[in-house]
């Protein structure tokens, strides 16, 4: 017989993901505060890769090994990804509560480390979560679901950013080596949404039960000692590199040049603003964080529509197309120095942020099996972390030696690679849609009642 998922409303899906915004929430303070604290704690430009470098190497090793342990779980009361992505919320909660009350630069660094496998922890399998429970015509939808809460909670990080910098900013906020109070609400937010939307989505959405062939394996490997169970992920995600789809490889490659780049931005984009414009590091940090609110408004408001351009256009195009206006907003933003038209290009980088956060993750899932979505999930994020670990090695030398210490010239850079990505995802062939996978029982739909 075969797997019939049932239908999810518009709301079924919605109540999904909302978790994804808690998760996104401290990605943006990521993104917005923490290289700025850095400065402020005493980092030097050049440095900032380097310190950036736990979140390469925390979701190389986290999200993997996590995708191939929920592969293997089953509980009738929490399912198989939700204790993951629960406990990571609750580690990411307790860092950032803790990131601004950071005594030192060295102790928000290590903090960083772990807040990242928090992160790292809840993210993977949540997006295996959203395959495991959608059928094939709703994946697109379902994941521009998630992008569409990746712009929205980086928005609202971002924006309470702003609105607190502009409330209790001044130059009075700023001490040397310390962090200014008007970043500490905006953490302290995180850490409360962080963990109260996982559990609207935990609460809100059943899980799928497993086939009796995956319960069959999920069994055995209860049975296994405490030895083989810990092998087992590792032996997963190396079988599962083995046989890896070919459309994978490609977009393997596409990624290299897309998150290298994006690391870059979010970097060197506090110094630009400073070298552009002339701000101090506090009001750098607060135009950079109004330029992520612009991208994110973009981000929130443009998801869905992807979902038909990319029925209708192929998935390729629409993400192929959206890469290269972004290379095109990170080659202009250099040229600008008015605090407000540098506002315009974000929209360009807005409609690449949406696509490159919703497209992959569908054209992907429509290709791997059900039983090892969760390590092939892990895999991609791998493709994430891989090119960003090259960078933070990287960039700093090649930023010092080679782009004269500029933050101008690093900013072209990174736009240099999103044309480069551009040209390579045009080049991927797109998967064919699979039909439902053949298994021995029909899921039920009643339990999506909730």
């Amino acid at each position: 017989m075969k797997i019939r998922k049932p239908k999810l409303s518009f709301w079924q899906i919605f109540n999904m993901n909302v978790g994804f915004l808690g998760i996104q929430f401290s990605f943006g303070l990521q993104q917005s505060a923490v290289n700025p604290i850095f400065l402020f704690l005493g980092a030097l430009p050049e440095d900032l890769p380097i310190y950036n470098i736990a979140g390469p190497i925390t979701g190389l090793i986290v999200q993997p090994i996590i995708g191939a342990i929920s592969d293997k779980t089953w509980s009738p009361k929490w399912g198989r990804r939700k204790p993951f992505f629960l406990i990571g919320a609750i580690i990411g909660s307790i860092c950032l509560f803790a990131f601004p009350l950071s005594p030192s630069l060295w102790f928000a660094v290590g903090l960083l480390w772990i807040l990242d496998v928090g992160n790292n922890m809840a993210m993977e399998p949540y997006r295996a979560f959203v395959g495991d429970k959608l059928p094939e015509k709703q994946l697109s939808l379902g994941y521009q679901m998630q992008s569409l809460f990746v712009g929205a909670g980086i928005l609202l990080a971002t924006g309470s950013i702003v609105l607190f910098q502009g409330w209790l900013g001044g130059e009075e906020a700023d001490v040397a080596g310390s962090i200014p109070k008007w970043l500490y609400y905006s953490f302290f937010i995180g850490a409360f949404l962080s963990l109260a939307t996982i559990l609207w989505s935990v609460i809100k959405t059943p899980a799928i039960p497993p086939t009796a062939k995956e319960m069959a394996e999920i069994i055995e490997h209860r049975g296994l000692s405490l030895i083989d169970r810990i092998k087992m992920p590792f032996i997963e995600i190396s079988k599962a590199v083995i046989e890896m789809p070919k459309f994978m490889w490609g977009l393997a490659a596409v990624y290299l040049f897309q998150w290298y780049a994006l690391f870059i931005y979010w970097q060197f984009i506090t110094p630009l603003i400073e070298t552009t414009m002339g701000f101090d590091t506090s009001n750098a940090a607060a135009q950079a964080a109004k330029m992520s609110l612009t991208y994110n408004i973009v981000t929130v408001v443009v998801a869905l529509g992807l979902v038909p351009l990319a029925l209708k256009y192929g998935g390729k195009m629409v993400y192929a197309l959206s890469l290269a206006g972004a290379g095109i907003a990170l080659l202009i933003i250099p040229q600008i120095s008015d605090p407000l038209l540098i506002l315009i290009p974000m929209v360009l980088f807005g409609i690449g942020w949406a696509a490159a956060m919703g497209i992959p993750y569908t054209l992907v899932s429509r290709i791997v099996p059900q039983d090892r979505r969760g390590v092939y999930m892990g895999i991609l994020n791998m493709m994430i972390v891989i090119p960003m670990g090259i960078q933070t090695i990287t960039f700093g030398p090649i930023f010092k030696n080679f782009l004269g210490a500029n933050s101008v010239n690093a900013i072209l850079f990174a736009g240099a690679f999103f044309i480069i990505a551009s040209v390579l995802a045009m080049r991927l062939k797109e998967p064919k849609v699979n039909n439902e996978e053949e298994v021995d029982f029909i899921v039920p739909g009643p339990e999506e009642a909730l």
